[in-house]
């Protein structure tokens, strides 16, 4: 049996969406979205999205339109997840066959962290109304706490260094510490004491801050149960505040991750934090459930990606190609053009079954703990490389 997925990325933030309108619990297993999220092996993700059926009226709560759950790329599950969230609200558009260009769209998702309002605007980005942060150390939850019972400003001893953090939720708990510089940090050592520091009794999302400007700030993120990644959208709205509280920062500002920029308002009025930022469709396929690795098809269905040049041409090109004129590899492009017109179909199939054999041979090493056999390549004669393609 397989499932169909899209693949969306919010500013690098990548993410494997199933619909799951159909049913109230998620369609593959915490240790099945490991595998789906593994980069080498599976489909690559930092995390696999769950589109639920919304929740029914509750008391003074109106009805939700869907219910998002999350299983982050070691299998955890948060409660929340910014760049997720717009993900899954261009998905859900996209399931609904929502036209863009007729205005702003908006939808009620319940979450593990509360109701969650994104609305899709007619410039493409999405504006989401992240609810209001918790400041209180206890709900957070962290043993980190000052008089007042907030966790601002607070010290923190991590691989023998003193540091000052700030601990908010944004519905997920998020640590932040200012920087003089982000780019300096070695995310992959500190990381992961932050992490499972014991201050932190459900482990802890952890951002490093650098401050620019009052209304710029960079940023990099080490998430939990999914590690380094190229944004983090509630680790920006927890940025800004953390940012606010110690008078570094206005209400409202830019966020530079890795990935891209993320506008983040900390509204005086209701208390409500707000998230502007974009969604990306990459890729849709179908995954055979509890198959082996490179089990997934995948057909390009969207727009590409910005950066044409990280497309891998093997994975979101196997409909033809999907940026055209627009193809950054004119030369290779035109190769794989001529290749297709002079190749005879039987010395096609002929190489698609050894690159099939190939593939088998690779798993079942892997599987084996051996080495994996060299890419071994059936040329036509006067036909070109493939392997230059």
């Amino acid at each position: 049996m397989s499932t169909a997925f899209t693949k969306y990325h919010g500013l690098g933030n990548d993410f494997i969406l199933i619909d799951n309108r159909d049913s109230r619990e998620p369609k593959i297993s915490p240790e099945a979205a490991v595998d789906w999220c593994d980069r080498n092996f599976g489909i690559g993700a930092d995390g696999v999205i769950f589109a639920l059926p919304g929740q029914p009226r509750h008391g003074e709560q109106p009805a939700t339109d869907y219910t998002m759950r999350i299983y982050n790329s070691d299998g955890s599950e948060p409660e929340m997840c910014g760049n997720g969230i717009r993900c899954m609200a261009r998905f859900i558009a996209d399931l609904e066959g929502v036209d863009p260009a007729a205005g702003e769209k908006q939808y009620r998702i319940h979450t593990l962290a509360g109701v969650i309002i994104p609305t899709l605007k007619a410039d493409g980005t999405i504006r989401v109304d992240m609810g209001e942060p918790v400041l209180q150390a206890s709900a957070i939850p962290t043993t980190l706490a000052g008089a007042d019972g907030r966790s601002v400003d607070q010290a923190i001893e991590v691989e023998g260094q003193t540091w000052q953090v700030t601990n908010v939720s944004m519905g997920n708990p998020h640590c932040i510490t200012f920087v003089a510089d982000a780019e300096a940090i070695d995310l992959a050592a500190i990381g992961p004491k932050f992490e499972h520091h014991p201050a932190f009794p459900q482990r802890t999302n952890t951002e490093f801050i650098q401050v620019v400007s009052r209304d710029y700030l960079k940023m990099k993120v080490w998430e939990r149960g999914a590690g380094a990644t190229l944004a983090c959208g509630t680790g920006a709205c927890a940025a800004l505040v953390a940012a606010v509280l110690n008078g570094k920062s206005d209400r409202q500002a830019t966020l530079e991750l890795p990935g891209g920029n993320l506008t983040i308002e900390w509204n005086e009025a209701d208390n409500h934090i707000y998230m502007t930022g974009p969604a990306q469709r990459v890729f849709s396929g179908h995954w055979e459930i509890g198959a082996s690795a490179n089990a997934a098809t995948a057909s390009a269905t969207g727009p590409a990606l910005a950066n044409a040049n990280t497309i891998d041409c093997t994975v979101a090109c196997v409909n033809g190609c999907i940026l055209g004129e627009d193809c950054p590899n004119k030369e290779e492009q035109a190769k794989a053009t001529q290749f297709i017109n002079d190749t005879p179909l039987d010395k096609m199939l002929e190489m698609a079954a050894a690159a099939v054999e190939r593939k088998r041979n690779e798993r079942e090493a892997a599987a084996k703990g051996g080495e994996r056999e060299a890419p071994k390549w059936v040329i036509p004669e006067g036909g070109i490389d493939p392997s230059k393609l």
